[in-house]
C-alpha cells in the first residue's frame, strides 16, 4: 500500500521520544503499512530534532519510507493523513492558566489553519498538548476545510489509568477490565466512572461496582487517584508521563482507525453533539465505539445523581476555558 503521512508535533520532546518509535514499528497503522514520518518542532529545538531524525534512520525501520523533520509549519502539515499534536507551550511556575491558554491559542490557531490549508481533507487529529480539550477546540474552529468530527483530544491515558487501577485493586489482568469511562476535560476535574464497567474472568462477568464492593473507594480514592495521577508521576520522576502517554496516543488512534471490539467502548475527547446534556460544540470526553474510521458516542447509559454532578462540573470548566480562549482567537472566521 502507498505510505500514509503521520505528523508528530513537539517531536524533539519527551512524549514524542517514546511515540515516534512506536509509530515507526507499526503500532499505529499495523505491521504492513508503510509511513512517511513528519516531525515538527520549534526552531529552538532544531538540533534536538535532528538528533531524533538520525535515531529514526539508525533504527532501520522497514515501515519508515522517509522522514520529513522540520521547523516549518507548512512543510510539516502538507499532505498529512494523521496528525498527533503533542507539542504545546508548557505551564511554567507562576503562570496563570489564562496565560497558558493565550500562548497555546496562538499555536493551535496556526496549526488548525495549517491542517485546513495543507493536510488531507480526511486527516484525523488528536491533540495531546495541554489544555488538550480546549486546544483541540481552537484547532477545530481554525480549520474550516476539515470536518469537526476529525478533531479529538486525548483522554485515553486517563482511561488506561482507570482500567489499570481497577485491575490492581481486584488483583486481575487489565485485559479483564472493560468499559470504564472518562467524562469531560483532561484535567483534575475529569470524572473517571465505573458505573457501566465490568470485569470478565473464568467465573464469567461481574460489574466493577459488584466486584470491588466498596463505594467509598470507587467514589473517592479511585477518582482522585486518576485525577491526580499526572502530578504523582511528576513528583516521582521529576518529569511528566511520557511512555504511558505515547502508548495512549497509539491506542486512541489505532482504535479510531481500526475499530473497537464488539460490546466494548473507550474514552475520547470529541465534539459534543449535545449527548448527555453536554453543550454542543465542546470537546468533551465521552464513551465511544469506533468502526470504519468513525466514532459514535455511546447512547442511553443511565446517569446517577452523583455522576451528573461530576459530569457538569467538568463541563463548566471546559466552558470557562473556551470562553477565555475565545478572546484570544477571535477573527472574522473563527469564534469558539
Amino acid at each position: 500500500s502507498s505510505p500514509s503521512r503521520v505528523l508528530i508535533t513537539g517531536a524533539a520532546g519527551q512524549i514524542a521520544y517514546s511515540l515516534i518509535f512506536l509509530v515507526a514499528r507499526g503500532e499505529l497503522l499495523g505491521p504492513n503499512h508503510p509511513i512517511i514520518l513528519h516531525l515538527l518542532d520549534v526552531p529552538f529545538c532544531k538540533e534536538g530534532l535532528r538528533g531524533v531524525e538520525l535515531e529514526v534512520q539508525d533504527g532501520a525501520y522497514p515501515l519508515v519510507h522517509s522522514v520529513v523533520a522540520t521547523t516549518n509549519v507548512k512543510e510539516a502539515f502538507t499532505g498529512v493523513d494523521y496528525a498527533l499534536l503533542v507539542g504545546a507551550f508548557p505551564r511554567k511556575d507562576g503562570m496563570e492558566r489564562k496565560d497558558l491558554l493565550k500562548t497555546n491559542a496562538a499555536i493551535f490557531k496556526e496549526q488548525g489553519a495549517a491542517l485546513s490549508n495543507y493536510s488531507s481533507r480526511n486527516v484525523k487529529v488528536v491533540v495531546v498538548g495541554n489544555p488538550a480539550n480546549t486546544n483541540a477546540k481552537i484547532a477545530q474552529v481554525s480549520a474550516p476545510n476539515i470536518p469537526k468530527e476529525n478533531f479529538s483530544a486525548l483522554t485515553r491515558l486517563d482511561h488506561n489509568r482507570a482500567r489499570s487501577q481497577i485491575a490492581l485493586h481486584l488483583n486481575t489482568s487489565v485485559s479483564n477490565v472493560h468499559n470504564v469511562i472518562i467524562w469531560g476535560n483532561h484535567s483534575s476535574t475529569q470524572y473517571p466512572d465505573v458505573s457501566h464497567a465490568f470485569v470478565s474472568g473464568s467465573n464469567g462477568k461481574k460489574t466493577v461496582v459488584e466486584a470491588v464492593n466498596d463505594n467509598n473507594y470507587l467514589q473517592d480514592t479511585f477518582i482522585t487517584t486518576i485525577q491526580q495521577r499526572g502530578a504523582a508521576i511528576i513528583k516521582a520522576r521529576k518529569l511528566g508521563s511520557a511512555a504511558s502517554a505515547a502508548k495512549a496516543i497509539v491506542d486512541h488512534m489505532h482504535d479510531w482507525i481500526f475499530g473497537t471490539p464488539e460490546g466494548e467502548f473507550v474514552s475520547m475527547g470529541v465534539y459534543s453533539d449535545g449527548s448527555y446534556g453536554i453543550r454542543e460544540g465542546l470537546i468533551y470526553s465521552f464513551p465511544v465505539t469506533t468502526k470504519d474510521g468513525r466514532y459514535n458516542i455511546v447512547q442511553g447509559l443511565s446517569i446517577s445523581e452523583f455522576s451528573r454532578k461530576k459530569m457538569d462540573l467538568t463541563a463548566r470548566e471546559l466552558e470557562e476555558e473556551k470562553d477565555a480562549a475565545s478572546e484570544f482567537i477571535q477573527s472574522n472566521q473563527s469564534r469558539l
